[in-house]
């Protein structure tokens, strides 16, 4: 079955993307992704973005419909990847890379820095400290990267962030609890 979200702002404004209803696939609510496209309005464009946990896909499109110079998205699902190619497809979306993998398997590989990180991990499986503590172990994020976490509400992961990690936006909605940190420079 396809399921259909439309994206909320920028050069595909309005535009649906179908995604493939897998299980434990939850797009981020149009409400939850226009809060964070206003925390993030201003670094978005030019940016080289990394979705993990890609999913609907919906973080990514976004990010690259508001001007986003690169966006790579990893997910490990091949059937969700396929609806995530057709999307790119049906868009003419060439700033977007589809990577059907595990995320920490390319997490493992040579990094790259991103200047914002979308990280939605599959509920129960307390995968989010983990992601964060490779993100920024294994070089993936630039000086003062962004990063955009989607949790289970009661999670309390805060705590367990890299040393150099700070919020700067929090909030709940429902069952899902997000917030967008920021990486300082070590000294």
């Amino acid at each position: 079955m396809q399921n259909k979200l439309r994206i909320i702002g920028g050069e595909w404004r309005s535009r649906q993307i179908s995604f493939y209803d897998a299980p434990g696939l939850r797009p981020t609510p149009a409400r939850v992704r226009e809060t964070l496209f206003n925390w993030l309005q201003y670094d978005i464009p030019g940016s080289r973005c990394l979705d993990l946990y890609a999913g609907s896909g919906a973080l990514g499109f976004e990010a690259a419909s508001r001007g986003a110079k690169t966006v790579v998205q990893v997910e490990n699902n091949p059937e969700v990847c396929r609806a995530l190619k057709e999307n790119a497809v049906k868009l003419a979306a060439t700033q977007i890379k589809i990577i059907q993998s595990d995320v920490f398997r390319y997490l493992a590989t040579d990094a790259e820095p991103f200047d914002i990180v979308f990280l939605d991990p599959p509920f129960g499986l307390n995968l989010a400290t983990q992601t964060c503590q490779w993100l920024e172990n294994k070089n993936w994020l630039s000086q003062q990267a962004k990063i955009y976490v989607e949790v289970e509400r009661k999670m309390k992961f805060l705590d367990e962030l890299p040393e150099n990690w700070q919020l700067l936006q929090g909030k709940t909605a429902g069952e899902v609890g997000y917030h967008l940190l920021e990486r300082i420079e070590p000294i």
